[in-house]
């Protein structure tokens, strides 16, 4: 009872805090959770003739479906692969850029670089795409127009699924990286000089500083950022997968992914049932894997666990 009463306590306590955090709690509510009901379809024959809870029960036979078409094993190769080509190349590009500008010492050519590499984070999607097709273009894009200057024969880009492998890799880098730079650089400027001056001391040059002071400080950011990576890394970038490739169905053996397999059974074949099962297989996935990777983490050191 006194537990009780302490509980109610606290709660009239902080009445004005709790108010102020209603509209936030409502906005999940309403956006997040309330659209959980429709998970439901996952495990139904859609119907449009009858509501949710009327349709036929068909139990795990949307999963299995997607199961024995391959459709599932593609999907989840190329959206698992993506991500970690993404994961990798990003970081890696990330810190190398940002040890590199924290080293120079002109504040003006740093703040320009700086700049120029964010830009293109700003870029929207739908601008990504009208740049994509220019280049790409089998009849006026620009990489056809110089190879028959040159008395090339033209090439069909948009019919060789395996150069988008490239492409998709290349463009997400130049959009994205500039982003994740800046973290880092944020990161490396809160590192002391002290132990940068007295690593000078004992005579090491930029490069071991780089190497044994300014990377190893990095580990806090770069793990926080892999679980953040990892906890979305089934679900894809659907901006950037769709606006390059669209509808093109030679493309996607090697360009689908589970966002746009979604999309694509919601908005051309109209399979709700389909749709939703890839979408729980999709967020279990995730899931479980964030909980593992953050397990291993915390078992190797906790304080760089999330929780």
């Amino acid at each position: 009872m006194l537990r009780k009463n302490g509980v109610v306590k606290e709660l009239y306590k902080n009445r004005i805090l709790l108010l102020m955090l209603l509209p936030t709690l409502l906005y999940f509510l309403i956006n997040n959770y309330l659209p959980m009901i429709g998970i439901y379809y996952a495990f139904v024959q859609f119907d449009f003739n009858y509501n949710l809870f009327k349709m036929d029960f068909v139990g795990l036979q949307n999963f299995e479906f997607l199961w024995k078409s391959g459709k599932l094993t593609e999907l989840t190769l190329n959206t698992i692969g993506y991500n970690i080509a993404f994961l990798v190349l990003v970081n890696v590009l990330s810190i190398t850029v940002a040890v590199l500008l924290s080293e120079i010492k002109g504040k003006w050519f740093k703040k320009v670089t700086q700049s120029v590499l964010f830009l293109p984070y700003f870029v929207s999607f739908v601008i990504l795409s009208v740049i994509v097709f220019n280049l790409f273009n089998y009849e006026q894009g620009v990489l056809n127009t110089v190879l028959q200057q040159f008395g090339a024969e033209p090439v069909d880009v948009y019919s060789k699924p395996k150069l988008w492998i490239l492409f998709i890799i290349l463009f997400y880098l130049w959009k994205n990286f500039g982003y994740s730079m800046v973290i880092y650089l944020a990161s490396i400027t809160g590192i002391s000089e002290e132990y940068y001056e007295a690593a000078k001391i004992d005579g090491a040059n930029i490069f071991q500083r780089a190497w044994h002071i300014t990377v190893p400080m990095l580990k806090t950011t770069f793990v926080i950022l892999l679980l953040f990576a990892l906890g979305s890394i089934m679900k894809g970038q659907f901006d950037l997968f769709y606006q390059m490739v669209g509808n093109n169905g030679l493309l996607y053996s090697t360009t689908d992914i589970l966002d746009t397999y979604v999309y694509r059974s919601l908005r051309v074949t109209f399979d709700m049932g389909m749709a939703t099962a890839a979408g729980v297989y999709q967020s279990i996935f995730g899931f479980t894997l964030i909980m593992i990777v953050n397990a291993v983490i915390r078992r190797i050191n906790k304080d760089y666990a999330l929780f």
